[in-house]
């Protein structure tokens, strides 16, 4: 055995000295990032990638690519990793984070793409990379485990674990040599420590990854508890929760780092509709208005960043997520239903062009997200010197945003260790500017000089991989603003991109995939893709009354029960009873920066039972909340997109039937009507005279209405079920529904 170690270390010692004098042969982009050759030259490659690159070179996620052209020897993960670990004796070397992540630059920077730490890394362990947003029911389970042994979590994260992939180390980001000042160990000392105690305290570590999985086990079965159920009072104790929390000055919730958390938005929205609590929508105008006017926005090319290093909203992390956005284009839009402010449907506006101009797919689907880096550093995209923008402007046009933007000579923040400008707005400069109309378009011709000098600097990486689940969300986004805008735009992109994923994503008659990229779906879909994508479904539905996307909702829904549901304790797991099995079989509930599939699904299924009039799909929803209430009974504000869908199901809700031609303009105003309602807990349904024998077969009570022989467009109002006598007085249909 030793005499194989020894093979193993000085073969490793060649492997790596070989890739440290072929990296210098390498191209590198403008940005730092490795240029990957083309498909044709990849295909000719040995199938361990050759002497300049390891095996992610094979690999479609942007984030495995970034790696491909370390000194370690990376694997995907897969059975040939795990295999080699076991017929090697060594333990596997887990490293997570998504394309984007800084963080996740730094560390393989300073450690991944060093030949000292590539020679330990390869001859004490096989190597796995993996991408969290490709496979977010993996690191949905090691991110628990870095939790349960360190007590944080976040992104590079570490997990060192057995051939059969039982953990027992866990970390986040490890410098690569141990420095007093990080108090934490690096890189180059932690894995020989770890080789040493693999070599010979091995029963022990074994025990311990024993010991790690159980308790890993014991959680997921503590996540859902039978016999209980919500507490009556939870949105009331909830929005108390959140009260506590908030900031009054700054807007937004606790300290540093904030975090711009749209779903507890909406649901405040919603708990101001139960209650007019004039507080509950404070907090909502303070905190949206705070954001937009921040540094966490960018005020030049429009979109939200990933969140706020600072409590002031000024100095952001600077990516950009196409989860944030959409979730943010939902918070923007409930807060405008109910104030009518024009303020929040521009921000919507804007987001929304962001979206179309840089983040949309020429052939449908939109990108996953945009690099906080350039140029090797986070922000250089997005920070000014006051010399700059006098150069962009001129000096008129300068001294006009000087202070408007906050521009200062010495700079207002620190992003990398160095003064400069984050563009946000002065408050009082701001208010005195803007208005007049005359200011205000002067501002955007400002703004659009701003946008076309930052156009000639290195733009930030993009991740142009398509996920299913992230497309859902932005669908739903999109839709929603079309209903209320009248936006043609946005339900044509939302039109495309439902194509685009049914036509690529979808295995056969309702199985999905998670991830479109160069060609290649891939990825056995998961528990967000289809929820995500059946909320699209639903949005869509109601904003054009197309057949289809019902059809479409319902399969997908029924093959979400049929395969990821848990019969005994409720509730859905992480993913497909078919798909890979891991050492748990997870479900999640929390609703963090991104909605959980529980949430969202209890959202669809209340939703579609009422459109259907289906008791089956509604009961799914009460028993999803119930099967989590112990755990949101304990903490709501952790879980508030589920307080939608409990608000939803405590009542009350609307249930709109409109009989009408869709091509009638009196049917469109009555649509338009119900859309621009003060009320969140409606359906729409719509019966068209066109469509009879088709709307009856997947909607059976419909018939009733159809035979009503009423020769105008109309709409019933219901509330629970029970339906106020027909009217197309546009006043008294959102006077019905306003609540």
């Amino acid at each position: 055995m030793w005499a194989l170690y020894v093979c193993l270390f000085f073969l490793s010692i060649l492997v790596s000295d070989f890739n440290k004098d072929s990296i210098s042969m390498k191209k590198y982009n403008k940005n730092g990032r490795l240029i990957i050759p083309n498909n044709e030259i990849i295909a000719n490659l040995p199938t361990d990638g050759g002497p300049m690159w390891n095996r992610l070179i094979f690999e479609k996620s942007p984030y495995l690519l970034q790696h491909a052209g370390n000194p370690v020897d990376w694997y995907p993960w897969g059975d040939e990793a795990f295999e080699l670990a076991k017929e090697l004796d060594k333990p596997i070397f887990l490293s997570i984070g998504y394309t984007t992540c800084h963080w996740c630059h730094v560390m393989e920077h300073e450690s991944f793409e060093d030949a000292k730490v590539a020679e330990l890394m390869n001859d004490s362990f096989i190597n796995v990379k993996l991408d969290r947003e490709e496979r977010p029911d993996i690191d949905h389970i090691y991110m628990q485990v870095t939790q349960i042994l360190t007590g944080r979590g976040g992104w590079p994260m570490t997990i060192i674990m057995t051939p059969d992939k039982k953990p027992f180390f866990a970390g986040t980001y490890f410098p690569k040599e141990t420095k007093s000042n990080y108090r934490q160990r690096g890189m180059l000392d932690i894995i020989p420590e770890i080789k040493s105690l693999w070599q010979n305290k091995r029963d022990s570590l074994i025990s311990d990854s024993k010991k790690i999985t159980k308790r890993l086990n014991n959680l997921q079965k503590s996540m859902t508890s039978k016999n209980t159920f919500i507490d009556p009072d939870i949105l009331k104790k909830s929005y108390y929760a959140f009260k506590k929390q908030f900031d009054v000055i700054y807007g937004g919730f606790g300290n540093a780092p904030k975090f711009p958390k749209p779903h507890d938005y909406s649901f405040l929205v919603r708990y101001y509709l139960r209650t007019k609590d004039a507080e509950s929508i404070d907090i909502v105008k303070k905190s949206l208005y705070s954001m937009r006017q921040g540094g966490i926005y960018d005020h030049v090319g429009f979109g939200f960043h990933r969140y706020s290093t600072d409590k002031q909203w000024l100095v952001p992390h600077f990516e950009k997520m196409l989860y944030d956005q959409a979730m943010l284009i939902h918070a923007y839009l409930d807060a405008y239903i109910v104030t009518e402010d024009i303020f929040y449907l521009n921000v919507v506006n804007e987001v929304a062009e962001y979206i179309l101009r840089d983040m949309t797919n020429l052939n449908g689907g939109f990108f996953s997200a945009e690099d906080a880096d350039s140029e090797g550093e986070e922000g250089t995209f997005y920070i000014w010197e006051e010399s700059e923008l006098m150069s962009a402007l001129g000096l008129e046009d300068f001294l006009t945003i000087k202070d408007l933007l906050s521009v200062e000579a010495q700079g207002n923040c620190f992003v990398e260790g160095k003064k400069t400008n984050i563009l946000h707005f002065n408050q009082i400069k701001y208010n005195e500017y803007m208005d007049s109309e005359n200011n205000v378009n002067h501002y955007n011709t400002i703004r659009q000089k701003i946008f076309q000098s930052r156009k000639s600097r290195v733009h930030p990486q993009k991740d142009d991989k398509i996920l299913t689940d992230w497309n859902g969300l932005m669908i739903s986004a999109l839709a929603r603003a079309a209903s209320i805008t009248g936006n043609n735009e946005y339900k044509k992109v939302c039109i495309k991109s439902i194509d685009f994923i049914l036509n690529n994503l979808k295995q056969n008659e309702s199985k999905l995939f998670k991830r479109f990229r160069d060609g290649e779906a891939a990825i056995d879909g998961m528990i967000e893709d289809y929820s995500f994508l059946i909320w699209g479904l639903i949005e869509m539905y109601q904003l054009t009354f197309d057949l289809k996307y019902l059809k479409e909702a319902i399969k997908l829904s029924d093959y979400q029960i049929e395969n990821f549901w848990d019969e005994e304790n409720k509730g859905f797991y992480y993913y497909d009873k078919n798909s890979e099995k891991l050492i748990v079989r997870a479900k999640e509930v929390y609703d963090g920066a991104i909605p959980s599939g529980n949430s969202v699904s209890a959202f669809n299924f209340i939703r579609l039972g009422k459109i259907l009039n289906n008791n089956l799909y509604e009961n799914i929803a009460d028993e999803i909340i119930n099967a989590f209430s112990y755990r949101i009974n304990n903490s709501g504000t952790g879980f508030s997109m589920m307080l939608h869908s409990i608000d939803y199901s405590f009542g009350p809700s609307n249930e709109v039937i409109v009989v009408g031609d869709i091509n009638d303009s009196r049917t469109t105003e009555i649509l338009n009507a119900i859309y621009n309602s003060k009320n969140l807990n409606k359906v729409v349904v719509l019966l068209d005279p066109n469509q009879k024998e088709e709307i009856i077969k997947l909607i059976p009570f419909s018939e009733f209405y159809f035979n009503a022989q009423i020769n105008e467009p109309i709409a019933y109002i219901c509330k629970n079920y029970i339906c106020d006598l027909p009217t197309s007085d546009l006043f008294q249909i959102k006077k019905q529904l306003d609540y």
